[in-house]
């Protein structure tokens, strides 16, 4: 089956207008897109090979959607987040439930792993950490239907999930034995990338107010983009100064303010401003929103293109992925009553893989594979914690609305 050029063209706008339909439907029954899109992704599998189509190999183009989808995403969500008065409080509560739910549950299913094979705990903890990653490419498009509060906590909460799961996963991948000498590098590395942020930030400001061309957004997602590669190759956590720029952006107002107030970085503060800022970050927003919504659209599609539906249903899926999801909830459900008993709902369904649980377990090396039905189990997983998570936003949707 070979498509010629109209029919790639007439392929790929129609599954764009799909995305955007299953967009309005998931806003009407809170019903992830993402489950739409691996659905949709699936039948066309299923429609390729019925109509004679060969197999495809998409290892190269996956990880490449994947990444620039998750600097998107996470660019997107850090947008959104600007700070007031009373704010620290949440910002922490979402840092610590990131972290603690993380941490533990990884632990826990490295053990489970552990237990059940005979590897290392080294590579069960490498491929434990996919799985306790909580996904912003899902969370954050799934949770606009719910109040302030809510919303902002599992951006914060996914948002920071991301990022100290990439980082656990390398030190992991990195370091086979961990030593205090690992730790004090790890440390050594977050302290760079947070200067390396502050310094971006400026950088990249100066920047936007300087370019008088009117193509200047898409120079900015590129260097972003940029960044995150150059940090990727030397294990640099660099998805942070993605999601501090737009934290930086998104709350300029304040730092102005306070700038104005220390009369001795007036002339930084002169250097920056611009009379367009509101209206270049309102047209940005609108274009990292709709690149995100565009590379999240043909990830999935093609990740479920990808998939064998018949993995889902070997015993070696069925019994890992039936853990996994116990543990993870278990977890989550433990922190979160003792934490925030009062505010526990929806909150503790709202725990989706995703995106970047897909793009840890294609870095594992290969002659790390613990299972032969690795990519069943993590497509278990992942359809699972997004029902679940539908069945919480669904249940949460009247409360959500008041």
């Amino acid at each position: 089956m070979i498509l010629d050029t109209a029919g790639i063209l007439i392929l790929l706008s129609a599954l764009v207008v799909f995305s955007y339909l299953f967009d309005l439907v998931s806003k009407k029954t809170n019903v992830p897109s993402v489950l739409l899109l691996l659905g949709l992704g699936i039948g066309l599998n299923y429609i390729w090979k019925f109509f004679g189509g060969g197999p495809i190999d998409f290892s190269t183009i996956l990880p490449v959607l994947g990444s620039v989808g998750l600097i998107l995403i996470v660019f997107e969500g850090s947008l959104e987040l600007q700070y007031e008065a009373g704010k620290s409080v949440l910002i922490r509560n979402a840092f610590l439930s990131s972290l603690i739910i993380l941490v533990f549950t990884a632990l826990a299913v490295a053990g489970i792993f552990s237990y059940f094979t005979d590897f290392d705990f080294h590579i069960c903890l490498l491929h434990a950490i996919p799985f306790s990653v909580i996904s912003s490419a899902v969370a954050i498009p799934s949770v606009k239907g719910l109040v302030k509060s809510k919303r902002e906590f599992i951006i914060f909460e996914s948002t920071f999930s991301d990022i100290i799961g990439i980082m656990f996963f390398n030190f992991v991948l990195i370091n086979r034995e961990m030593t205090g000498l690992s730790a004090l590098v790890l440390s050594r590395d977050l302290l760079l990338v947070v200067v390396l942020a502050l310094v971006f930030c400026v950088l990249l400001m100066f920047l936007m107010g300087k370019m008088k061309n009117h193509v200047k957004f898409f120079l900015i997602i590129s260097t972003l983009i940029l960044i995150y590669g150059v940090g990727k190759v030397f294990h640099l956590s660099s998805l942070l100064i993605v999601m501090l720029f737009g934290i930086f952006l998104a709350n300029y107002h304040i730092l102005a303010e306070w700038i104005e107030k220390k009369s001795r970085y007036i002339h930084l503060f002169r250097k920056l401003e611009y009379p367009n800022f509101n209206s270049d970050l309102s047209q940005l927003h609108t274009l990292s929103s709709e690149s995100a919504f565009l590379i999240r659209t043909f990830f999935f599609l093609v990740f479920g293109f990808s998939l064998h539906i018949e993995d889902l249903f070997q015993f070696e899926s069925l019994f890992y992925g039936s853990i996994i999801v116990t543990i993870i909830y278990i977890s989550r459900y433990v922190y979160l009553k003792i934490a925030s008993p009062q505010n526990t709902w929806p909150e503790v369904l709202v725990s989706p893989r995703g995106l970047i649980s897909i793009l840890l377990f294609l870095s594992i090396p290969s002659d790390s594979i613990l299972f032969a039905n690795e990519k069943g189990i993590l497509v278990f997983v992942v359809l699972v914690t997004c029902l679940i998570m539908t069945i919480g936003l669904i249940t949460g949707k009247s409360a959500s609305q008041r």
